[in-house]
């Protein structure tokens, strides 16, 4: 089987048997469908290694009356083929978080039926078609608003609801927007100085695990900074290095992190380090921040003293809900944990107990 791209499979899956098996068996049934749930192709990034697991023709249809969920599953159940173009469209094994259909048999197809608003709520814990409040943008985790922004939707008979929803995940507010920011600099002003530190007491290995820590915060910065939500640590440096702009910012971090010793370590960190913070200046969201760096106090380390982007980005923000709040930011710039971040109602708690009281 010649390996074909995820949604140009998957959208022809749709077009050519789902939607026809559909008309054909229930005439009338408005409905959506696209590809929003996940996986290697919602970013165009999936390769032939992606088709070893839950991979293959497939499809998401959302409807607007719960009632038609059951008969449009049985539709889907009973009349599938076996195949599409050489691939399998059911999925030996148990259930799966993104292709969720269970047979009796154990197998599962690819194609899920869900209401929409209630699948919205299980993936973010809200419906985006009735606004993104504060609380709403800070407990979504960035990977989850890529996937819903990403992939594609192959049918929109829900007067365009699905759209919608895309549309209305597509970025931040701008008062929310210098709050991640200014969260991400702060981040960077914790630690920027640790790295020559642990360098001057002969702990390469510490030094290079901090400089590490500062790479991944940049290229989320950097992400940020150019309207991209970043994605989970698999795809993070794929999706920042074809950013048009990040080829010096790749370059200076890979000398940051790379064999060399501590001066070319430093040499790294300081021009990504402006770059990034010149990237900042270029959004207009803050008053210009000058983007060199400077010693750590009297210590001979260089960094950006990133906290004054993060006190410029705090200034500029007029929303008396985000104010003042401490630059925490989103829920992925405190939070590091698989199990907490992919189950909206555990994000909302814990989300939640970081607020001032």
């Amino acid at each position: 089987m010649a390996f074909v791209p995820g949604l140009t499979l998957c959208r022809r899956f749709h077009d050519e048997v789902v939607a026809p098996l559909l008309a054909g068996r229930l005439p009338g049934l408005r409905y959506a469908a696209g590809l929003l749930d996940g996986g290697s192709e919602l970013l165009g990034l999936d390769t032939p290694r992606s088709t070893d697991h839950d991979w293959g023709p497939r499809t998401q249809l959302f409807v607007a009356d719960p009632a038609d969920v059951a008969p449009t599953r049985a539709v889907l159940d009973a009349g599938l083929p076996g195949e599409f173009l050489g691939w399998p469209t059911r999925f030996a094994g148990g259930p799966d978080v993104r292709l969720g259909v269970v047979r009796a048999d154990g197998d599962r197809h690819g194609v899920s039926v869900d209401e929409l608003s209630g699948w919205l709520r299980e993936r973010l814990a809200c419906d985006p078609r009735a606004g993104m409040g504060v609380p709403d943008w800070l407990s979504a985790p960035t990977q989850r608003l890529a996937e819903l922004t990403g992939g594609a939707v192959f049918h929109d008979g829900l007067d365009g609801a699905l759209t919608a929803v895309r549309a209305a995940l597509a970025w931040y507010p701008d008062d929310v927007w210098r709050h991640v920011l200014a969260a991400g600099w702060q981040r960077v002003g914790q630690t920027e100085h640790l790295v020559g530190r642990c360098a001057e007491v002969g702990d390469e290995l510490g030094s290079r695990v901090v400089a590490g820590v500062l790479a991944r915060d940049l290229m989320r910065l950097g992400l940020l900074l150019h309207r991209r939500w970043p994605p989970y640590a698999k795809w993070l440096g794929t999706v920042f290095a074809a950013l048009p702009a990040a080829g010096s910012v790749v370059d200076a971090l890979r000398d940051a992190i790379g064999p060399g010793d501590w001066p070319a370590r430093e040499a790294g960190l300081v021009r990504a380090l402006e770059t990034v913070a010149a990237w900042t200046n270029q959004t207009g969201l803050a008053a210009r921040v000058d983007p060199g760096v400077r010693p750590f106090h009297d210590r001979p380390f260089l960094v950006l003293r990133a906290e004054r982007f993060v006190a410029a980005l705090r200034a500029a923000i007029t929303d008396p809900d985000l104010r003042d709040r401490p630059p925490l930011g989103g829920v992925d710039q405190y939070l590091d944990n698989v199990d907490v971040l992919t189950r909206p109602e555990r994000v909302r708690r814990v989300a939640g107990a970081v607020l001032p009281d």
